[in-house]
């Protein structure tokens, strides 16, 4: 927590950060739950003068460490939004993910959070695991909506090297299919679909800070920043990073790639793209795309009605 605070710090001067200028955090990169509440205090002490009346404060959790205790002492911090890393109900699926939880103790979990009195809870499901079936995700999604959430993300399973699925790249099945299934079933419940892998009947305002390309401190080893025109990247090695939390590499963006990167965020979500930071031709492009009915518009704002070929949309308004 000394290297976290150093950098903090630090930041906050970097970022010139203001008195009530920070509206959202987010706690995550792996397992919050397992750290005592008690080791946040300075962190938060810190941050007090600059977070935001009602910000969205988020903390993540694993469901078999979020105990009773650590939610109540994270509520008492001021964190106001769980999201539990549930991945499955399915006790099989959970095994073979290497999930430490069991379907009971993940809605305990959620439940408890609910007790203690956290407005907004979200969970985690994970989909294209191999062996994966309409019927298994459906009855994920039915199980999730059992409990008092207001807010799915739902991710499909991808292998990252270095990681224990790197050598068995097989468990990830290719099933294009089952993402719409997937988002169809919750969409179904009532949750709206704001963001390629994001539901709800509350919208994350974390989430769609990154969809808006706002600026945002990253602290933490491998927790990136981005300030105006440039991405801080702080070691990745947590050892490294606890001898030297400043040692950050920093990367600046051209005007394209940033222009490509609003393209890329805006169309994956409800924010859209703004027509004024197009050029002639792929204002062009993109009226060719409403035309089709890929992309509406909404006043100067060209949004998409299927997330899951944005990709494809963007490079069409790029040329």
């Amino acid at each position: 927590m000394i290297a976290l605070e150093k950098q903090l710090k630090d930041e906050l001067k970097r970022f010139e950060a203001k008195e009530e200028s920070i509206e959202t955090i987010f706690i995550g990169g792996g397992t919050p739950s397992t750290v005592d509440p008690i080791l946040y205090q300075k962190i938060f002490k810190l941050l007090k003068p600059y977070i935001k009346t009602n910000a969205e404060i988020t903390t993540e959790a694993n469901p078999n460490s979020a105990t009773k205790a650590w939610l109540q002492g994270m509520y008492d911090l001021g964190v106001n939004r769980v999201s539990f890393g549930v991945q499955s109900f399915d006790q099989d699926k959970l095994k073979a993910l290497n999930r430490a939880h069991s379907p009971k103790q993940a809605k305990i979990a959620v439940l408890t959070a609910k007790e203690i009195g956290f407005k907004n809870l979200s969970l985690d499901l994970i989909y294209n695991y191999q062996g994966d079936t309409k019927a298994l995700l459906k009855s994920d999604i039915e199980q999730a909506f059992e409990l008092p959430i207001n807010h799915i993300s739902a991710y499909e399973l991808t292998i990252e090297s270095g990681t224990k699925f790197a050598s068995t790249p097989k468990v990830r099945q290719e099933d294009d299919e089952l993402a719409f299934f997937v988002a169809k079933e919750i969409t179904k419940h009532g949750f709206k679909h704001y963001e390629i892998s994001n539901f709800g009947s509350y919208e994350s305002e974390h989430n769609k800070g990154y969809w808006k390309l706002k600026d945002y401190i990253g602290v933490g080893a491998g927790a990136v920043g981005f300030l105006k025109d440039t991405r801080y990247y702080p070691s990745t090695d947590i050892d490294a990073y606890i001898k030297n939390p400043l040692k950050i590499k920093e990367e600046s963006l051209t005007t394209d790639e940033l222009l490509t990167e609003r393209l890329f965020l805006g169309l994956r979500s409800n924010i859209g793209v703004d027509k004024n930071i197009l050029n002639k031709a792929m204002k062009k492009r993109a009226d060719f795309l409403v035309e089709k009915e890929k992309l509406f518009k909404d006043n100067n704002l060209y949004k998409n009605t299927n997330y899951f070929i944005s990709d494809e949309l963007v490079l069409y308004i790029l040329g």
